[in-house]
């Protein structure tokens, strides 16, 4: 049986399972659309949530505090929000699904075709 991890469990993640408590967070409403936009460089809450087209101020309020607490965005005083050193490392992984997602998306519309 594997050990259980310490990790502070988040909305849905009982198990406290590393890989769990990160993909109950990644999986809520806008969170992986904010950490998408600010790839680039930081944007400040307005421009964030302009990125991101239909969110309410109130849950991008409360998708940003998520993240600052998972340490994978942080405020920069003149900037705005920026992607932490964790976050750019989770980008890496992120940018072959990307990848892979295209490449997903052109088959399946070519079997509907």
């Amino acid at each position: 049986m594997p050990a259980r991890s310490k990790t502070k469990s988040t909305r849905g993640s009982r198990s406290g399972r590393p890989i769990m408590v990160l993909l109950d967070l990644l999986g809520r409403r806008w969170t992986l659309r904010i950490l998408w936009e600010l790839r680039d460089g930081p944007l400040s809450f307005r421009a964030l949530q302009n990125a991101c087209e239909r969110v309410s101020p109130s849950v991008m309020n409360s998708r940003i505090r998520e993240l600052r607490e998972a340490d994978l965005i942080e405020l920069l005083e003149s900037e705005g929000y920026a992607l932490t050193k964790q976050a750019e490392e989770l980008s890496r992984y992120l940018i072959p699904m990307d990848d892979w997602s295209k490449r997903w998306i052109r088959r399946t519309r070519g079997r509907q075709a």
